[in-house]
C-alpha cells in the first residue's frame, strides 16, 4: 500500500505509525483537532494534515484508514471511509499487524509504561541491538516517538484502554503495575485484571512475563501461566558489581521502572555493566518530569504527564526528594470528567508534597461536558486535606500571573495529560 489516512494523527501512538510510513516513502494524510509538536514534525516529513475533521479529507484513492480508539463511531471521516469501501483499522489493530513478524517486547501497566519502554529502548540501542521502537512520548536523545531499527526486536508501549493491547503478540511482556484507571470503560479492578490476565495467558512456554508477581493487584493475573515469569523486584543487586540501586534516577517509581528494564535486557542477554551504564545516562522523555527552564526571577519549571492520583503522588514525592528545602507549586489539570469523579477522594490526598496547588479547568478530551464535577470542586476537596494554598483558576494566563513573583526558592511542577503544557510558555 502507498496511501494512508490517519484519523487523530496527533495521538502519540498514531503519529509513530504515521512517521514510520513517511520514512518508508508512503503518502500520508490525516486529521486532528489542533496543532502540536508531534504534528509539526509529521508535516516536516511530508504529511498533509487537516484541522477540521470532515468527510472530504478521505480521498477516494486512499488505500487504508487508521483511526484512534478515542474517536466515535459516527466520525465523518470514518463513516466516509466505510462508504467508499476503504479498509479501516484502529491504531491497536495496526500495531498488532506491524508487531506480528517481530520479536516483540511489550510494556504494559497503569503507570510507568512510557519511561520503562524508553529505558528498554535506550539499553538495546546502546548495546547495538538496533530495535524498532514505538513509545508514548518523545525520546530525549532522538526527539522522536518512533525509531526505525533493522533488527528483529520491536519495543512497544502497550495500552490497556479498551483492551487495546490484546492486538499485540508479545514475546516478552512487562506489567509495571495494575491500578484503577479508565473506569469509563472498565467496571472495576477485577475487570482491569481480567484484561491483563487475557494478555498474559497468550504467552507461550518460550515467552517471558516481567512483573512483580507478589503485588496484590498482579498475583491473580500470573497464576497458572505457561510462560517464564521474572520478578523485576529481584533485579540484579550486588556489592561487587554495578548496583542498580545506585543509578542516577530520582524517585522510587523510576527505580522500579529501571528494575523492569534491567530484567528485560538481561533476558535478551545484555551485560549488567552495559545496562547500568545505559540507565545512568538516561535523560527521561518528553513530559515525564521534563526540565523546561527557569523563569525570569529564577523559579525552576518542570512539565509532567501525571494525570492519575498515583502518578501525582509519585511525581511530587520525587520533587520533594530532589528539592527538600524549596517551595513547590503544583499546577494540575484534571483529565476527563469521569476519571476526576472516580478518583476525587484519592486526588484530595495526592498533593501533600506541594506547598501550593493550582487546579485548572478539567480537560474533557473525548467526553461531553459534565456539570457535576469541576476544577472548583477538586480544589475544595484538596483543600479539605491540605494545609497549604489551594486554588482553582479558569485561565492559564491567570496562573502565570499568580506565579510572576516566584523566584529561586520556587519549583513549579506542571501536571496533566491535556493541553496544560502550554503553561510552560507563559511562565518562561
Amino acid at each position: 500500500m502507498k496511501r494512508f489516512h490517519f484519523i487523530g494523527i496527533g495521538g502519540i501512538g498514531m503519529s509513530a505509525i504515521a512517521r514510520m510510513f513517511l520514512l518508508e516513502g508512503k503518502i500520508v494524510t490525516g486529521s486532528d483537532l489542533s496543532k502540536s509538536i508531534v504534528i509539526s514534525e509529521l508535516e516536516k516529513l511530508g504529511a498533509k494534515i487537516s484541522y477540521t475533521p470532515q468527510a472530504s479529507n478521505v480521498l477516494q484513492d486512499t488505500e487504508l484508514v487508521i483511526y484512534t480508539p478515542a474517536i466515535s463511531e459516527n466520525n465523518p471521516e470514518l463513516v466516509r471511509a466505510k462508504e467508499l469501501g476503504i479498509p479501516v483499522h484502529s491504531y491497536p489493530e495496526m500495531l498488532g499487524i506491524i508487531t506480528k513478524e517481530k520479536y516483540t517486547i511489550a510494556v504494559s501497566g497503569t503507570h510507568g509504561k512510557t519511561t520503562t519502554t524508553a529505558m528498554i529502548a535506550k539499553i538495546l540501542i546502546d548495546a547495538g541491538l538496533d530495535p524498532t521502537v514505538i513509545v508514548g512520548s518523545l525520546l530525549s536523545d532522538q526527539k522522536s516517538n518512533f525509531i526505525a531499527g533493522k533488527s528483529k526486536y520491536f519495543v512497544v508501549e502497550a495500552c490497556e484502554y479498551k483492551r487495546s493491547f490484546l492486538n499485540l503478540h508479545p514475546n516478552i511482556l512487562v506489567v509495571t503495575n495494575i491500578d484503577d484507571d479508565h473506569l469509563d470503560y472498565y467496571k472495576d479492578t477485577a475487570d482491569i485484571q481480567s484484561a491483563f490476565r487475557e494478555l498474559a495467558s497468550r504467552l507461550g512456554a518460550e515467552d517471558y512475563l516481567v512483573c512483580a508477581p507478589n503485588d496484590k493487584n498482579i498475583a491473580s493475573v500470573v497464576t497458572n501461566l505457561s510462560c517464564k515469569i521474572h520478578d523485576y523486584s529481584l533485579a540484579y543487586n550486588s556489592a561487587e558489581k554495578p548496583n542498580i540501586d545506585e543509578i542516577t534516577l530520582a524517585g522510587e517509581h523510576n527505580k522500579k521502572n529501571a528494575r523492569a528494564a534491567f530484567t528485560v535486557a538481561r533476558i535478551i542477554g545484555v551485560s549488567e555493566e552495559k545496562i547500568i551504564n545505559s540507565l545512568n545516562s538516561f535523560k527521561g522523555t518528553w513530559r515525564r518530569f521534563e526540565f523546561k527552564g527557569k523563569t525570569a526571577l529564577g523559579a525552576t519549571v518542570y512539565d509532567d504527564y501525571a494525570h492519575h492520583p498515583t502518578e501525582v503522588i509519585a511525581t511530587l514525592a520525587m520533587t520533594r526528594e530532589m528539592f527538600p528545602q524549596k517551595k513547590i507549586t503544583a499546577i494540575f489539570q484534571p483529565h476527563l470528567y469521569s476519571r476526576t469523579k472516580d478518583h476525587l477522594e484519592h486526588f484530595a490526598e495526592a498533593f501533600k508534597d506541594a506547598d501550593n496547588v493550582f487546579i485548572t479547568p478539567i480537560y474533557a478530551a473525548r467526553e461531553v461536558f459534565d456539570p457535576s464535577i469541576s476544577s472548583k470542586i477538586v480544589a475544595e476537596k484538596v483543600l479539605s486535606k491540605h494545609k497549604g494554598n489551594v486554588k482553582s483558576y479558569e485561565k492559564f494566563e491567570d496562573i502565570a500571573k499568580a506565579l510572576s513573583t516566584a523566584g529561586e526558592n520556587d519549583v513549579i511542577v506542571i501536571m496533566g495529560a491535556g493541553d496544560i503544557g502550554s503553561v510552560v510558555d507563559l511562565l518562561l
